[in-house]
């Protein structure tokens, strides 16, 4: 006998829908500020002397500071979906870059669901989401792509 899929019609439908743009000024600030908080003393990340002098030009991000600039709407939804599998976990994010984010761009941040599969392992039934992320700076570059599995699972009572 077949089991019933979890995957709805809903979740289906949401494959491939890009969700509207979130956009991002970079300013000197937040990057000097998230430099400090993971501990990078790097000063192409600080240091507007030595980055003017550097290839960049002036100060460019650290390479996670996409992780700051999130567009919400599909973790939201897939948050939403009606589902009996009520945990949700992160199975990983990867994040590939294209061009430096630099101090004084804008930055449009666009993600969409680009596939879900169901399985079934020691937590019981799972779903998992596979997210992309585009961030495009202001002249419609991309300069990173983000990928995120997100994993909707079952939720065992405690006795």
């Amino acid at each position: 006998m077949a089991q019933e899929s979890s995957i709805t019609e809903e979740m289906r439908k949401a494959i491939g829908v890009e969700s509207a743009p979130v956009v991002f000024d970079v300013e000197k600030g937040a990057v000097k500020k998230f430099a400090q908080a993971i501990e990078d003393p790097n000063p192409l990340f600080q240091d507007e002397i030595f980055a003017k002098k550097s290839k960049y030009g002036g100060i460019i991000a650290p390479p996670t500071f996409p992780s700051m600039l999130r567009n919400p709407a599909v973790v939201d939804r897939i948050f939403n979906f009606d589902t009996p599998l009520k945990g949700l976990l992160n199975g990983g994010n990867e994040l590939e870059f294209f061009k430096p984010i630099k101090v004084g761009d804008v930055i449009s941040v666009t993600a969409k669901i680009n596939d879900v599969k169901e399985r079934t392992g020691g937590m019981g039934k799972m779903i998992f989401f596979f997210n992309e992320v585009i961030y495009k700076n202001q002249k419609g570059e991309v300069v990173c792509i983000g990928r995120q599995t997100l994993i909707r699972h079952e939720v065992k009572e405690k006795k």
